[in-house]
């Protein structure tokens, strides 16, 4: 896909529309190492070379994210009151619009995946591809055989019914550690699973995401783009793998 060179500059954030455009005019932006005057010609973000004022830049408008998200911040573009995982990122990526794949709860940590492609996000958030999320979570009281087949049976919430997961109890005692894989993902849905069944969520945490883990090196608030195997095994996790 071809862009326009200001319109191109202007999505990596270079400056406004209009700014980038008397940069250009002015003979600071180069292509491949041709110095450009017309703001009107047309390249492709994907293989031709950006520079501005004499530095390259990174000029792809396509890229994919993982993050541990970490507790506190909220999984938005944006929040006028509170941090969200996009304050965690350069700014370039949300001028992009590479953005989460879903949702974790302010509280929540673990993998979240963000990307610029639209069809992708939609596919994967899709129930009807059921698209594993495992999270790990500690509870209050002693979990059992029969929380397990609760899980394994769905479990109604009020507004709707969670479909059947596979919950693997960890450690049981006055507090429980457990591992629960769910193929949708709908708010507060493990939280409220729990609830259902009598045990407190005191802390979640999401350890996988489709066929993607969370890196073990990778600390809470850290983020690195996915390696050209991870987005390809996304790819296929969301029917993509032939597009």
């Amino acid at each position: 896909m071809k862009l326009r060179l200001d319109r191109w500059l202007a999505m990596l954030g270079a400056g406004s529309r209009s700014e980038v455009k008397d940069w250009i005019r002015g003979g600071k932006a180069a292509v491949n190492g041709r110095i450009i005057r017309d703001p009107a010609l047309s390249f492709d973000p994907a293989a031709d070379r950006l520079s501005l004022g004499g530095k390259e830049m990174d000029g792809r408008i396509t890229r994919h994210v993982i993050m541990h998200k970490p507790a506190g911040v909220l999984t938005a573009a944006r929040d006028p009151k509170q941090p969200t995982v996009m304050d965690l990122l350069p700014l370039v990526y949300r001028s992009i619009g590479c953005m989460p794949v879903g949702r974790l709860d302010k509280d929540t940590t673990g993998i979240l995946v963000f990307t610029c492609d639209g069809e992708m996000n939609h596919r994967l958030l899709n129930p009807g591809r059921h698209v594993e999320k495992c999270y790990r979570a500690l509870t209050e009281g002693a979990l059992d055989e029969a929380d397990v087949e609760r899980f394994a049976t769905g479990i109604a919430l009020g507004d709707f019914t969670a479909r059947p997961a596979e919950l693997r109890i960890l450690r049981s005692g006055e507090t429980s550690l457990a591992e629960v894989t769910i193929t949708e993902g709908k708010f507060h849905q493990v939280r409220r699973m729990f609830s259902a069944v009598g045990h407190e969520v005191l802390e979640l945490h999401r350890v996988s995401f489709g066929p993607l883990e969370l890196p073990a090196e990778l600390p809470e608030g850290a983020w690195r783009e996915l390696k050209e195997e991870e987005l390809a095994a996304l790819r296929q996790a969301a029917g993509m793998e032939d597009a």
